[in-house]
């Protein structure tokens, strides 16, 4: 019987690079200073041989797991999916695994601290946690012992390292579109920052920023989504108003669907915006005018931060508010004028 083929090893990948087997190390680990054309050379002998990183054997060798516990409040909304994938990805980049928890999108505060607690005790090395409820006292103890990042949000408290999308620079965006369309009189469906620290601070700029310009703001109790016809119902009653802002892509979609049912042309009779710009309500057959954030850049930072802080680097800023960017869809137009 032939003999089974033998797996390539470090010394086969460093032998057909031309480099030492600790360069090779060095490389694949992401530890340590490599010359890019070198790196590239390393990792091109990697892939023409098959070689695959044998995590568990360098874990054992080193004392390590290469472990990184990431949990994320709802995977199945297009926000934490595409966060976590880029997680994942940027992990897998560093040579890290990661290990995840979610969360229903139900979970409450306590919910959401007992899935830190489960995956601090899978020896995980470090934590990232991309929650818009769990409060920054919640992460802290956690903080405390193991290396954390919270991604996603805006997160201020000087013990808490964080990676997220300038909020208050969307929000404010997004009003300063609506005004230069030639909106007076605006709706904003607010969430209290109580139960998102995400909405909250977005759809306060929202409304305040309405206000500097002079525009007329109906203040709207959110976030809920099977309240989005009481929303529609409320801003019906005000027939100045010539524009709802919700506060994210789903809530405008759920705001899309009520309007279409009561008959109210959009943006003909009412111009709507969204916020995040992710996934299948990002499509152009949609035409959501939005603020799209940067989630993969926002979860490769994250990791890079989280490496850094193993590594016992200082990340280049302690809070990374990242800019996004505004998208004009078909959902927006100037106000309608009265004949």
């Amino acid at each position: 019987m032939a003999d089974r083929p033998r797996s390539p090893t470090i010394i086969d990948v460093a032998r057909r690079a031309g480099v030492s087997k600790s360069v090779v190390s060095r490389v694949v680990s992401g530890r340590g200073s490599v010359g890019e054309e070198t790196r590239l050379r390393v990792l091109d002998a990697a892939r023409e041989l098959g070689y695959v990183v044998n995590a568990v054997a360098r874990a054992m060798v080193a004392h390590r797991t290469y472990t990184v516990g990431v949990f994320v409040r709802d995977a199945a909304t297009p926000f934490y999916g595409h966060l976590l994938t880029a997680m994942q990805e940027r992990a897998a980049f560093h040579g890290y695994r990661v290990v995840t928890a979610t969360g229903s999108g139900r979970f409450d505060v306590e919910d959401e601290h007992r899935a830190l607690e489960t995956l601090a005790m899978l020896r995980v090395e470090a934590l990232i946690v991309c929650s818009g409820l769990l409060p920054s006292e919640r992460i802290l103890p956690f903080a405390a012992r193991l290396p954390t990042v919270v991604a996603g949000r805006p997160e201020t408290h000087p013990s808490i390292t964080s990676v997220y999308c300038d909020e208050e620079e969307g929000g404010a965006a997004l009003a300063d579109h609506l005004v230069g369309l030639g909106h007076r009189d605006v709706a904003v469906i607010t969430v209290p920052t109580s139960s998102s620290v995400t909405m909250g601070p977005r759809t306060a700029a929202m409304a305040r920023r309405l206000r500097e310009r002079g525009v007329r703001v109906l203040e709207i109790a959110g976030p809920h989504r099977e309240t989005a016809g009481a929303w529609v119902t409320e801003v019906l009653r005000h027939p100045a108003v010539t524009a709802v802002m919700a506060p994210s892509d789903r809530h405008a979609a759920a705001l899309l669907e009520q309007l279409q049912l009561r008959g109210v042309a959009v943006p003909g009779q009412l111009s709507v915006t969204g916020y995040d710009g992710i996934g299948d309500l990002a499509s152009p057959l949609i035409g959501l005018t939005c603020w799209r954030q940067p989630i993969d850049l926002v979860g490769g930072r994250a990791v890079d931060t989280v490496v850094q802080l193993l590594d016992g680097e200082q990340p280049p800023a302690h809070h990374q508010a990242l800019p996004g960017s505004l998208v004009t869809g078909r959902t927006t137009a100037a106000p309608a004028r009265d004949s």
